[in-house]
């Protein structure tokens, strides 16, 4: 299942992230890696907006897309 999948408040981990080096780097500097939690504060339209532990991540639809989440 894709991150954009995910309603507000229900929580995921990551299994996987569909991109090259750049983007699996880009992410995991902001704290989303493979295996981390993270819930959805909104984004059902628009970008995304995660919480990672204390933090917050706003992530575009794109960008989104290719996060693979389970539901937890």
């Amino acid at each position: 299942m894709q991150l954009t999948d995910l309603v507000p408040n229900e929580r995921a981990r990551v299994v996987a992230v569909e991109g090259g080096q750049c983007l699996c780097q880009h992410l995991a500097l902001r704290g989303l890696a493979g295996g981390c939690i993270v819930s959805v504060l909104s984004g059902r339209f628009g970008p995304v907006v995660l919480r990672i532990s204390d933090e917050t991540l706003v992530l575009g639809r794109g960008m989104a897309r290719k996060i693979q989440v389970r539901k937890v």
